[in-house]
């Protein structure tokens, strides 16, 4: 029904996040659910969206999930939705059982259910997750400060071109990343 309408891209994407995913997000906790499906129903809207030429087949798909201040879409992924709704369900049930009387019963439920049903045991999981560091992402900052610093020496050292018509000089291709680079934070 979205997808079908007159909308622009942009606000197809912020239509799905606004509707769409707040029903799944209402569901997270009471519904239990598998980080496989959860992942699967991502593929599915980007499947949708490229039926409906939204995205483009070919396009990066890290692209939908980044912020539109970054020249993204701001498509919410759904593992990440589950994973900031159960972490807070959990803060809550943490810090306001003393309080609430009703939350502390749901509290002591939780932690007596087996750690695929349990709320706090999910999210202590997920943490535990977030806090390992990541091989792949240390490579990947190291990969981009090693570009960065070679970028910042070879311009150090290398001459702008200038326009033949006007003299005025012109960035390099190595000035236009290096402006890229600390632009975008990479």
């Amino acid at each position: 029904m979205i997808l079908k309408s007159e909308l622009n891209a942009g606000n197809k994407i912020t239509a799905i996040g606004a509707l769409a995913v707040r029903v799944l997000r209402y569901s997270f906790g009471i519904i239990n659910r598998r980080i496989k499906d959860l992942n699967k129903t991502d593929i599915k809207t980007r499947k949708i969206l490229t039926m409906y030429k939204v995205h483009h087949p070919k396009a990066d798909i890290d692209r939908l999930y980044v912020k539109r201040k970054e020249r993204g879409r701001r498509l919410v992924q759904v593992e990440a939705a589950y994973k900031a709704e159960i972490t807070s369900i959990a803060e809550y049930l943490n810090t306001n059982y003393k309080v609430d009387r009703f939350v502390n019963i749901v509290k002591n439920y939780e932690i007596t259910q087996p750690t695929m049903n349990s709320i706090i045991k999910t999210a202590a999981k997920i943490a535990e997750e977030l806090s390992q560091p990541n091989e792949k992402s240390d490579a990947k900052q190291e990969g981009i400060q090693h570009t960065k610093a070679r970028l910042g020496e070879v311009l150090t050292f290398k001459n702008r071109a200038s326009c033949s018509r006007t003299g005025v000089p012109l960035p390099s291709s190595c000035c236009i990343l290096y402006i890229f680079f600390n632009k975008y934070k990479y």
